[in-house]
């Protein structure tokens, strides 16, 4: 027990310290520390170093990561400021056209029916994590155009979800509407009702600050707050959503709650969110494993990127522009939209253990999610100034 407390302890001490080392990296060439947190992971991790392995315990403390960076990012919205027509017109283009286009890269490419609209499904969801933290160090999660961008990215993750089943429906030779139709009305659901008991979750908040309890334990009603957060987050794994959804909602119904006798909940959730976060940031460069990328992958890997990116672009930017965003607002939802991260991931791996993808498909599926997480920062950077 003594030795396994030992290598646990030693994993973290070492991720973080890596982490440091990403900050550093990030100050010199000027750019996100996101972009300096990920280089490192690809640096000390299989591609280049091989220090670092991609562990289960690395795997659980990067999933703690996500879910507590989309906490506290909740907090800087409002639930109805968020989910509006606007958003889920912009999510339903943004879904829709990388979706086709990922099709038809498909099916250029030679492959089967059914590989081609996983190829499609893959290009689908928005990770919004890397965009949100770059709005957050940029100090623009407040504009129009973020808040647009954190709507459509969890609507088009309800949408990705739905698109998801239906792909292995049809994949599978015997789809099933009853069930493609209950999975569509959980995660609508589940939204939904988020956003209608937000409303009580914020009086039982402040019905708790003003009792003895928080009183004699300030730091109380925070632990209450990080058990919704994860109750939030283990009920959208449950029907099928990324956790990270649920954990966005909870910190966006918590928002702009002001506790007199607690501890402020926006502050803690930020100090912890700074830890866990760059563990979240640093696994997803050690994921990466470059030697697997042959030159047969890379031909397809530099297609999928330009059509995850072309597909995002044109399916966020027209339809802002057509709802009346100016052109730089547009811009910024679009460049916003692009990162995969590890929802792309999740996607490809469910694709090769099903024997849809090959390894060749399922590395330039990597690549893809990598890549399009990497541009991001230095994009949308520019796209502000």
């Amino acid at each position: 027990m003594e030795e396994q407390g030992l290598s646990l302890t030693l994993q973290i001490s070492i991720v973080l310290f890596f982490a440091l080392l990403g900050y550093l990296i990030a100050m010199k060439i000027n750019q996100s520390a996101v972009i300096g947190v990920i280089l490192i992971g690809i640096i000390v991790g299989p591609s280049v170093l091989g220090w670092v392995k991609y562990t289960e315990f690395v795997e659980a403390l990067a999933h703690i990561g996500a879910i507590v960076l989309l906490f506290a990012i909740g907090f800087e919205f409002k639930l109805k400021e968020v989910y509006t027509k606007e958003s889920t017109l912009i999510a339903i283009s943004g879904v829709t056209v990388p979706w086709i286009l990922g099709y038809l890269l498909g099916m250029f490419f030679g492959y089967s029916s059914s590989t081609s609209i996983l190829i499609g499904t893959v290009l689908v969801a928005t990770s919004i994590a890397i965009t949100a933290m770059v709005l957050l160090e940029l100090g623009k999660l407040q504009t129009k155009s973020a808040k647009a961008i954190m709507g459509a990215a969890v609507v088009d993750d309800v949408i990705g979800l739905i698109l998801l089943s239906i792909s292995v429906q049809v994949i599978k030779g015997t789809p099933d509407a009853f069930e493609i139709g209950i999975m569509a009305l959980k995660a609508v659901a589940f939204v939904v009702v988020g956003l209608l008991a937000s409303q009580y979750i914020r009086k039982f908040f402040v019905w708790v600050d003003g009792g003895r309890m928080a009183k004699k334990f300030p730091d109380f009603l925070f632990i209450l707050a990080m058990t919704v957060a994860f109750g939030y987050s283990f009920a959208a794994e449950l029907i099928g959503l990324s956790a990270i959804v649920g954990a966005f909602i909870a910190g966006s119904s918590l928002s702009g709650i002001h506790p007199k006798n607690s501890k402020d909940l926006k502050e803690g959730a930020e100090y912890i969110h700074i830890i866990f976060a760059s563990i979240f940031f640093i696994s997803l460069g050690i994921l990466v494993d470059f030697h697997k990328v042959t030159p047969d992958v890379i031909l397809f890997s530099v297609a999928l990127i330009a059509v995850a990116i072309i597909g995002k672009m044109i399916g966020c930017y027209l339809p802002a522009r057509l709802l009346k965003e100016s052109h730089k607002d547009s811009l910024i939802i679009g460049v916003g939209m692009i990162p995969r991260g590890e929802v792309g991931m999740i996607v490809g791996m469910i694709g090769l253990t099903a024997g849809i993808f090959t390894q060749d498909i399922y590395t330039a599926v990597i690549v893809m999610c990598i890549v399009t997480t990497l541009i991001v920062p230095p994009m949308l950077r520019k796209v502000y100034k």
